[in-house]
């Protein structure tokens, strides 16, 4: 796996960008960039499973690995979810199982660093490396007209 990192600079405190990037809302909006109508599911408390999910129910099941409100929080990515189901961890989701997606707020002046880290198997890294930007880009416009 690649471990990719993206960062953007965001006019806005971070307790605000944290809002934007986890309300169910506005999460949807800046998510839309990989699946429109993607949302997720989850009581967002540290150690709880979270479901990413697409409209027909496929997408990612994971728990909430380490969260400090404002600051930083960890998804650990564990197995697919098909029609809303989790499915077992398979030979071909075994390469990616235990994959890591962690969010850092840092704040000076008013001004939020938002960094993002994620692995990722060598398929989708050229994707990612394409939208990622393009959803922060729209987590930054969010954060900032507000």
């Amino acid at each position: 796996m690649t471990t990719l990192e993206f960062k953007i600079e965001i006019n806005a405190p971070k307790e605000k960008v944290w809002d934007i990037l986890w309300n169910e809302e506005t999460y949807k909006q800046w998510t839309s960039v990989f699946c429109e109508g993607t949302y997720a599911v989850s009581d967002w408390k540290e150690g709880s499973k979270i479901h990413f999910l697409s409209p027909n129910g496929d997408g990612m099941n994971s728990i909430i690995y380490k969260k400090i409100p404002n600051e930083y929080i960890a998804f650990k990515h564990i197995s697919e979810l098909k029609n809303f189901v989790e499915m077992p961890i398979d030979p071909k989701t075994q390469e990616w199982t235990g994959a890591m997606e962690t969010y850092r707020l840092t704040e000076n002046n008013g001004l939020t660093v938002l960094e993002v880290k994620m692995d990722s198997v060598e398929k989708y890294v050229d994707y990612f490396k394409t939208t990622f930007p393009k959803g922060l880009d729209m987590l930054k416009k969010l954060s900032e007209e507000k």
